[in-house]
Order: C-alpha cells, then sequence, then structure tokens
C-alpha cells in the first residue's frame, strides 16, 4: 500500500508528534508498505511567530500541488491543521479524494495561553477542518470524549506508545544530585505549566530535561533547579531512568508519550487529574493523579516501580502502528480525470494482538 502522511511538524522539531510520526513511518515500511511524507522539508519556509523551530511553509497550495501532480496514494492522512494540511484538505476535496485527519494537541487551549482567542471559535474552526475528514484519529479516550461533547464526529482512537529497548530500568547513576529527583523532560513552554512544578516546595533535587521558548524566563526564575538543554537517545534515556518521580504538570496534553517512557524505565508519574494523562497514570498503580501536585509527587514516590514498567510494556510500536493502519480510509481510484470518491473503509484489518490499554 501506498501511504501520503502530510505535516507541518516534522524535524528538526523535537516533540511526540514528530515523534510518532517518525516511528510510525518506520513501522509501517517494517510492514512492506511505501510511505512518503510531506513536510516543511524541502520547502521555502519562515518561523512560526513564538515558536521558531515550527517552519510554516510559504505558498503551501502550491507545493501540494506539485507534488501529486504525478503521484497516485492508497492512503493519505493529514497530520496538522497548518499550510501543509490545509492545502491537502482542499486538494482532497476538489477532487473528491477521502482522506483520514488527526488531531493530537489542544490547539484551542495553546492558542488562549498567547492569544485572547475564545476557545468556541477555534473549536469552531477545527470542527470545520475535521469535519471533511472521513475518520479522525485522536490521541486518548478523554480526548475523543471531550471532542465528541463539542461536536466532533467520526473519531477513533491511535494511542500512543514507547521504544521499551530505550527506555527501560538501568542504573540510576546519570544524575548525581541529592535525592529524591523529580524530573520533567519534554518542551519547555507556556502550555506545559511548569511553573505549578518548579514551584513546589519539595526535598531532593528538580530537573528539568528539555529545550523551548520559555527555557531562560524558568531559568532565571527557579535558579536552584537543574536545566540540562535538549538530550535525546540514550542520553535521554539514562537521565529518566536515574530519576525517582517524573513529574507532568500539563493541564493540556492530549496524552503524553513522555509518561509511558517514563514508566518503562520504571519511574512513577506525578500529574494533575487532567485530561489524556488520566488515561494512563492509574493513581496509586503507575503514579499518583491530585489536584495538589505536591502531594502527588510523595505519593508517586511509593509506587512499585514494577508496575510501572508492566504496564508502559502493553503499549509498543508495533501495536500503535498496526492501529494506524487499520484505521486509513482508501483513497480512491485514479482515472484519467484524477481520484474517484471512495467511502472510508479500513484498508486493511486490524490485526489480531494489538495490546493496549487504551480502548478504540
Amino acid at each position: 500500500m501506498k501511504i501520503l502522511i502530510v505535516t507541518d511538524a516534522w524535524a528538526p522539531q523535537v516533540n511526540g508528534v514528530v515523534r510518532t510520526l517518525e516511528t510510525t513511518r518506520d513501522m509501517l515500511e517494517r510492514f512492506g508498505h511505501d510511505v512518503e511524507v510531506l513536510s516543511p522539508e524541502g520547502q521555502t519556509t519562515l518561523p512560526c511567530p513564538g515558536y521558531r523551530e515550527i517552519r510554516l511553509t510559504l505558498r503551501p497550495f502550491r507545493a501540494v500541488r506539485h507534488y501529486l501532480a504525478n503521484r497516485q496514494f492508497d492512503a493519505i492522512h493529514i497530520v496538522t491543521e497548518g499550510p501543509l494540511g490545509l492545502a491537502t484538505r482542499r486538494w482532497c476535496l476538489t477532487r473528491g479524494v477521502a482522506f483520514t485527519t488527526s488531531c493530537h494537541t489542544r490547539f484551542p487551549e495553546y492558542l488562549a495561553l498567547r492569544l485572547p482567542v475564545p476557545l468556541a471559535w477555534s473549536y469552531a474552526w477545527l470542527r470545520w477542518f475535521h469535519g471533511a475528514a472521513d475518520r479522525t484519529m485522536v490521541r486518548s479516550p478523554s480526548q475523543r470524549r471531550d471532542l465528541e461533547a463539542r461536536g466532533f464526529a467520526n473519531l477513533a482512537v491511535w494511542p500512543g506508545a514507547v521504544d521499551t529497548s530505550l527506555f527501560h530500568p538501568r542504573e540510576r547513576d546519570a544524575l548525581k544530585l541529592p535525592r529524591p529527583i523529580a524530573l520533567y523532560a519534554g518542551r519547555v513552554a507556556v502550555e506545559k505549566n511548569l511553573d505549578a512544578f518548579l514551584s513546589l516546595d519539595l526535598p531532593g533535587s528538580k530537573v528539568v530535561v528539555g529545550d523551548g521558548p520559555a527555557l531562560s524566563r524558568l531559568q532565571q526564575r527557579y535558579p536552584d533547579a537543574v536545566f540540562t538543554g535538549y538530550q535525546r537517545g540514550e542520553d535521554l534515556a539514562a537521565l529518566m531512568a536515574s530519576a525517582d518521580v517524573f513529574v507532568f504538570p500539563s493541564l493540556t496534553d492530549t496524552l503524553g508519550l513522555v509518561n509511558l517512557e517514563a514508566m518503562a524505565c520504571g519511574v512513577p508519574v506525578a500529574a494533575f487529574p487532567a485530561p489524556g494523562v488520566s488515561d494512563l497514570v492509574v493513581d496509586g498503580g503507575n503514579g499518583a493523579i491530585d489536584a495538589d501536585l505536591r502531594q502527588a509527587v510523595f505519593r508517586a514516590l511509593a509506587v512499585d516501580d514494577s508496575a510501572c514498567i508492566e504496564f508502559a510494556s502493553q503499549f509498543t510500536w508495533e501495536a500503535c502502528s498496526r492501529r494506524f493502519e487499520s484505521l486509513l480510509c482508501a483513497a480512491g481510484e485514479v482515472t484519467a480525470e484524477g481520484y474517484n470518491p471512495n467511502p472510508c473503509e479500513s484498508l486493511l484489518q486490524a490485526p489480531k494482538a494489538t495490546s493496549t490499554a487504551l480502548p478504540s
């Protein structure tokens, strides 16, 4: 099967969306599919205001027309609502080509943190964008329930995954700091609510792993915290495995792959009772959920690390990618005039064993 993934989020960006897409592409190719990615890479771009590492494609409609002019795909999946996503959406609709989309983030909440844009306006725009898709993939059951309550339809859960060959228990010596060590890893941005973590009165050490637009402000405001900057691969896994508790203060994430990565390392998670993370963290089982984040940290420290490892082991990249594969829709048959529309249907049957704790 020939699959096109269209995304405005791609390397050199570092986030859960990009990691998911890169790994899903690799897994689909391992399954025998031919996968192409249309991204800002190789396009003329400009930096997104406030997020300079995000590159926005200039003249995206021309870029999409040029890219798709002599290519035919069995399935087209649009990941983001950015310039390339919008252009591909229009290209598909004008030709009657079925496509699927993803809704990975709480974009309206992210936008409201920066600009005085009412949530109702942003969600109305998202309904318009995803309403044209034959199926929209979301990250968790709580996100699906939230979007359904806001009038979205044709939603299906495409859960996250963790690479347990990289994230696993190991010697806890990468951080030579007073214990207990409370650690956060991920983007350092306003929507991650890191002040709620760094302002806590905790014994031991607080560590932030990652980079982002809020880094300088947080370093100045919390000089007692340790900021390692961006890490990846073995270095990242070693730091995470060295922590005693992983603190995830975000109120807006739709899932949070880093929580699974921490659990796979045997590190329990402390978080607020927010959507997304509440689908992963079993209070008292693999972490602690509490409106008082400080109490969540203390209660998570008492959790058995083996329960964290066992839980994370369910979320394999093979199961996640097979789920994506089964949710794709037929793009249509090519004629002399282009594509003929086909109704949305799974191109492949879901595999018999798709071990995941998240229901579809």
